[in-house]
């Protein structure tokens, strides 16, 4: 079953395609190096979006079930800082 991501960043959702694993470490990377800009891919084509990524900015990734009839979501809050 297809797998998208919502990353919820000030208050701005972005959705994402399966894996994000490469993404999370980037993101980890700009937040540990005091910040920097990170490029957030598109669902579908396109060039993305430039986020820019500072210690003690939440980020939120949901996990959302598509193509069941009983989709769920499940929310995680990732903390750059463990």
């Amino acid at each position: 079953m297809p797998m998208i991501h919502r990353l919820s960043v000030d208050g701005r959702d972005y959705f994402l395609p399966d894996p994000v694993d490469e993404l999370k470490g980037r993101i980890l990377e700009a937040i540990k190096s005091g910040g920097g800009y990170v490029n957030i891919p598109p669902l579908r084509g396109g060039p993305g979006i430039d986020i820019l990524f500072s210690p003690g900015m939440p980020v939120v990734w949901t996990q959302i079930d598509v193509g069941d009839d009983q989709a769920s979501a499940t929310a995680t809050a990732y903390d750059p800082e463990i």
